[in-house]
C-alpha cells in the first residue's frame, strides 16, 4: 500500500526538491503551505532561494495535468496540491487560525479517507501535536545515523614490531589488499605494536602508494602554534599538505579548529607563498535573539559576526612576532588576507586561495556544495564547525551541509577529515564542556 505525505513549510524551505525523495509514493501540499513559502520567496538568502526553485519546479509540473488531482513525478510518485482540508475528528480541538492547525487538519482528513499519511516537519512541536492527535509525523532528513555514526577520519592499527620498525625506518608501511577495501583516502592512522600501545607512530593512508606515510613534522610549529595531541596533529597535517584540498574539521568549542586552520592558512599563504590569499568567511547566524540592524558601513555592520576570527588572529600575531612582521590589519591592506561573510560568495570563481569557512555547521547542503563549487584551481577548502552547536532553525546535528560534505565526499583522493574530540581552549572552557 503507498503512503501519502503531507509536507510542511520548513521541508521545502530545507530542499527544494524534497518532493521527488519519497519514492513511489503520494505527497500531498495544503494550500496554506503554498502561502507560507510565496512570503519567502524575495529573501535573499537560502530560504528565499528554496522558495523559489521549488515553485519553478511546481509551476513546470502543472504541464502534466491539474495539480489539485494530482500529477505523475518521475519516480513513480502522485504530487497533489489541494485547498486545506477539514478533519472531523478533533475539530473542536484545533484552531484554523494557525498555520500549522491547518496542516494537521489536512493530514487527519486524509487519514480520515483510509491513506496512510505521514506528516514530515522539521518542527518539532508540530510532531508534538500531530502525536496528540493520532498522526504518525516523521522529521525530514538523515534519522537513520546519529552524530556518533560520522565518520572519524582516523583509526587504530595494530601491527608486528618488524611492520612499526619498518614503518619508522622507511618512512611508509603497505597496507594488505583486504584492509585497503575497508579504508578511506587520507584516513589517519595511529599504527601501534601490539600488545604494547605505549610504542606507536602517526601516518596517513596514502591510496596512490597504496600505504601509511608519515605525518608532516612539527618541529619548529607554524605561527607559534604546536599541536597539543594526536587529533590536533592530525589535523595540521591536513591543513598543511598541498595534496589535500578539502579538509573538514569537526569538534566542539575549545578544540583548537578555527585557530589551526587560520594559522596553516598564514603558514601556506604568508610564509610558504603557496596561494595568493587566505579569504576567512563564516555565515552570519546569530546566537540567541537577534540585535536587528546593525549602524556604519559594511565593515562596521559586520565587525560583531567577523570578531571570533579577528580573536583568533589577535591571538596568532601575539604569537609570532618579529622586527618585520606586521599586522594583520597590513596584510589585508596589501590583498593578501579577506575576511568577509558568505553571504557574497555565490557566482564568484576562487582560483589559488587557502580559504576557510568557520560555523559551516550553520550551513544547508546546497550552501556547502555551492561553497565548494566556488573553488578554482589551485584553491584549498577548510571547513570547520561543531555539528552540536546549530543555530539555524531548519538543520539539526546530522542533516547540516558539514556533515552531509563529510559522508558525501570521505572517498575521494583530495579529501581529509578529522574530529577533535580534547579541548585545549582552557581548563575552565574544557570543564564548561563537558558538565554545563
Amino acid at each position: 500500500m503507498s503512503k501519502t505525505f503531507v509536507l510542511d513549510t520548513n521541508v521545502i524551505l530545507l530542499d527544494a526538491q524534497c518532493i521527488f525523495r519519497f519514492g513511489a509514493n503520494n505527497v500531498f501540499i495544503p494550500l496554506v503551505v503554498i502561502e507560507e513559502v510565496d512570503r519567502f520567496k524575495k529573501d535573499q538568502n537560502e530560504n528565499g532561494r528554496s522558495a523559489r526553485q521549488f515553485s519553478r519546479v511546481v509551476d513546470d509540473l502543472r504541464g502534466s495535468g491539474s495539480l489539485a488531482d494530482g500529477v505523475k513525478l518521475e519516480n513513480g510518485g502522485t504530487l497533489t496540491i489541494s485547498v486545506d482540508l477539514i478533519a472531523k475528528t478533533h475539530s473542536e480541538h484545533i484552531d484554523l487560525k494557525i498555520n500549522d492547525n491547518k496542516i494537521l487538519s489536512s493530514a487527519l482528513a486524509l487519514k480520515e479517507k483510509g491513506e496512510n499519511v505521514t506528516l514530515i516537519t522539521k518542527d518539532i512541536n508540530c510532531r508534538l501535536k500531530a502525536d496528540i492527535l493520532g498522526l504518525y509525523a516523521e522529521d525530514y532528513g538523515n534519522q537513520d545515523k546519529s552524530l556518533d555514526d560520522m565518520y572519524t577520519g582516523q583509526r587504530n592499527y595494530e601491527v608486528s614490531l618488524a611492520d612499526l620498525q619498518e614503518f619508522e625506518k622507511n618512512r611508509f608501511l603497505a597496507l594488505p589488499d583486504a584492509m585497503e577495501q575497508h579504508i578511506h583516502p587520507n584516513e589517519y592512522m595511529i599504527v601501534t605494536e601490539k600488545g604494547n600501545d605505549r610504542h606507536r607512530a602517526l601516518g596517513r593512508y596514502h591510496k596512490g602508494k597504496g600505504g601509511i606515510v608519515p605525518l608532516i613534522p612539527m618541529r619548529e610549529g607554524i605561527w607559534g602554534i604546536y599541536p597539543k595531541n594526536i587529533e590536533q596533529q592530525f589535523a595540521l597535517d591536513a591543513l598543511l599538505n598541498d595534496e589535500i584540498k578539502l579538509v573538514s574539521l569537526v569538534g566542539k568549542a575549545g578544540t583548537g579548529k578555527t585557530l589551526l586552520a587560520i594559522a596553516a592558512g598564514l603558514e601556506k599563504t604568508i610564509s610558504h607563498e603557496n596561494y595568493s590569499r587566505l579569504l576567512v568567511s563564516r555565515p552570519i547566524q546569530p546566537m540567541g535573539r537577534d540585535l536587528g540592524y546593525l549602524p556604519g558601513d559594511v565593515n562596521e555592520k559586520l565587525a560583531p559576526w567577523m570578531q571570533p576570527i579577528f580573536d583568533n588572529m589577535d591571538f596568532l600575531f601575539g604569537q609570532h612576532r618579529s622586527d618585520s612582521s606586521s599586522s594583520y590589519d597590513d596584510l589585508i591592506n596589501h590583498g593578501l588576507l579577506h575576511i568577509e561573510p558568505l553571504t557574497y560568495i555565490r557566482g564568484r570563481s576562487i582560483p589559488g586561495q587557502y580559504l576557510i569557512v568557520d560555523e559551516a555547521q550553520n550551513l544547508s547542503p546546497h550552501e556547502v556544495k555551492t561553497i565548494i563549487t566556488r573553488a578554482g584551481e589551485g584553491t584549498k577548502i577548510v571547513l570547520t564547525g561543531d555539528c552540536q552547536q546549530i543555530d539555524s532553525p531548519y538543520l539539526d546535528e546530522v542533516n547540516n551541509g558539514l556533515a552531509y560534505c563529510v559522508d558525501r565526499m570521505k572517498s575521494e583522493d583530495i579529501i581529509a577529515h578529522t574530529i577533535l574530540k580534547v579541548g585545549e581552549r582552557s581548563a575552565l572552557s574544557e570543564a564548561a564542556s563537558k558538565h554545563l
